[in-house]
């Protein structure tokens, strides 16, 4: 049922006093971005490494069911994130919501710090099978039966509920962080704070790939994962400690039910006629048939579903965006391990277990921080954009809309994979000729380019750029153009699909891995030098040019259609 009208939204407690409401909602909306921090590093922490983690001596994991678990908590990170702004937005409020998540979040990350020592994985996870220990299969061609892995059922049901968790912060926290700048210091109050938010993210990025990451490798796990643990529980106490000085909105009821029929009576007209025929009480919630109650008017239900259908459009057209984005946390990094990687480390032995290792004994840039590259820009580039660029086009009158920004940012990323490719062929031309260097990475011996690693630099500096104008400004369109009853499920749908252009992307990958596809190359034993990935670059190339010209009419469409009664909502006072 939806939440009655006469509950009020509640200001903050201390914005009460008769001077300096402004300072409060910076101090709130400081707040969201230190939780949000935290939080982002405790996620890190725990996907970072859990692939190393599960398939370590404590485990027995095989590579392939370590991967597996490790894919599935990261879509499911994603493709949840719908469930977690719709319970926001029809029973909890978001306040609510992210309290709720992050006491979840809190109860679910303690169970890795539990498995990592004898006695917790005893205690959770009963002994371990004699079978999970057995001898491998000695005959290379074997057909051995994958054993059932040790304490699965515990460790994916934990995993699965931290991922529940992490995505209903994501949803919540970006709306409820924009709700306490909105209030009293405008529309590009809201622009800033989306910026700081990303910085925020990479921030708590950064804590993690260079400390968390770092212990739990050269350590042990068990300080490793109590640090995410400790990072979730300041992230809640913190969250509660500033609870007066927030300003609250209670949830707006859920108009996720009235959508859904009203998009079948629209699209199948015949079916819903079937449907009403058999059940004509369920068909009074439709506008005008049902009876008075509190709530969204069914003319405010119509208006959201017509906003609700230009939105999608919108939003499902970044997905091959996110395609060519999540190439830096896979092919790109598998282009770099072919890439000569140059000494930066003196001959010390205690970098060994993190270090790439070429030939010889000297140490190489350490793995994790090849994905730092991204974050670095997006941590110098945000706080410019911020202080120097918005401010400058904003006086000259030049400032983008949202919808401009995303183009220009699949621009950026078109650029990237394009730069990708040609360094790819490149790359080639230098196997062809039979000039490798060859490099050890773990037990792996990988045949390299003498192409420095360096000459990635372009493409993860045009990555982060568009990642500046995509998804923050992505974020701000998603929050500002929903309806207030469903801006939690509309931030949460933003998040999903970028998850699914991440499946996508991986799909694709694995159907070109066929027999007969561009990276098909089994006699390379886990090298690519026999695969032709500048193709699948180019063709990434060319579904995002397709689809940004596609999103260019889309968007030119949606303002223009925006320009009328929808522009005067916005309020007159835009100082931020």
């Amino acid at each position: 049922m939806p939440a009655p009208r006469a509950r009020e939204e509640r200001r903050p407690l201390l914005a009460r006093r008769p001077r300096g409401p402004r300072r409060w909602r910076r101090t709130a909306a400081a707040v969201v971005l230190l939780v949000e921090a935290l939080e982002r590093a405790a996620f890190f922490g725990v996907s970072a490494n859990l692939v190393l983690y599960l398939n370590s001596a404590r485990f027995h994991w095989d590579g392939q069911q370590a991967s597996r678990a490790a894919l599935v908590f990261l879509g499911a990170s994603y493709l949840l994130a719908p469930v977690g702004g719709w319970l926001a937005d029809a029973y909890l409020g978001r306040h609510r919501a992210i309290a709720l998540s992050l006491l979840l979040y809190l109860s679910a990350s303690s169970l890795l710090p539990a498995t990592a020592f004898l006695d917790g994985r005893r205690s959770f996870c009963g002994e371990v099978p004699e079978s999970s220990l057995g001898p491998a299969c000695p005959p290379p061609d074997c057909p051995r039966a994958s054993p059932t892995p040790y304490c699965a059922p515990t460790l994916y049901s934990g995993l699965l509920l931290l991922a529940l968790a992490a995505s209903s912060i994501r949803s919540n926290l970006t709306s409820f962080g924009a709700d306490q700048q909105v209030m009293d210091l405008g529309r590009h109050a809201s622009r800033r704070f989306f910026n700081w938010l990303y910085w925020s993210i990479n921030v708590g990025a950064v804590l993690s790939l260079l400390v968390v990451a770092f212990i739990q490798q050269n350590v042990n796990f068990l300080l490793g994962y109590g640090i995410t643990v400790g990072c979730v529980g300041l992230a809640f106490f913190i969250f509660l400690f500033a609870t007066p000085i927030f300003v609250t909105k209670p949830p707006a009821g859920s108009q996720v039910s009235s959508m859904l029929k009203l998009a079948l009576q629209n699209c199948c007209p015949r079916l819903w006629h079937r449907h009403s025929t058999r059940d004509p009480q369920g068909t009074q919630t439709l506008p005008a048939q049902r009876s008075p109650q509190p709530g969204p008017t069914p003319q405010e239900d119509m208006a959201n579903f017509q906003v609700l259908v230009k939105i999608l459009p919108v939003m499902v057209t970044l997905v091959p965006y996110w395609m060519v984005y999540f190439q830096m946390q896979s092919t790109y990094v598998l282009q770099g391990l072919h890439l000569h990687i140059p000494n930066i480390f003196p001959e010390y032995p205690s970098n060994s277990s993190v270090a790439l290792r070429a030939e010889g004994s000297s140490y190489k840039i350490p793995e994790a921080w090849l994905l730092l590259a991204n974050v670095v820009v997006v941590l110098i580039l945000v706080p410019v954009k911020d202080h120097l660029l918005d401010p400058l086009l904003l006086r000259c009158k030049l400032l983008p809309s949202a919808l401009q920004k995303m183009a220009l940012g699949m621009f950026f990323g078109f650029a990237s994979v394009v730069v990708a490719g040609g360094l790819e062929m490149e790359r080639l031309q230098y196997i062809h000729r039979n000039e490798t260097v060859s490099q050890q990475i773990g037990k792996n011996v990988y045949y390299a380019a003498p192409l420095s690693i360096w000459w990635q630099v372009p493409q993860y500096l045009l990555i982060g750029i568009s990642e500046i104008f995509a998804s923050i400004p992505g974020l701000e369109f998603a929050y500002s153009e929903a309806p207030r009853s469903m801006q939690g499920a509309i931030m949460g749908i933003f998040f999903c699909l970028s998850g699914v252009g991440s499946l996508l992307g991986s799909s694709l990958v694995a159907l070109l891995s066929l027999p007969g596809g561009w990276l098909y190359c089994p006699k390379d034993f886990g090298n690519i030098n026999n695969c032709r990935m500048d193709l699948y670059f180019f063709l990434l190339a060319s579904i995002q040019a397709a689809t940004a010209l596609l999103f260019i009419w889309i968007a030119g469409r949606y303002e223009r259609a925006a320009q009328g009664p929808v522009s005067q909502s916005c309020p007159s006072r835009d100082r931020g």
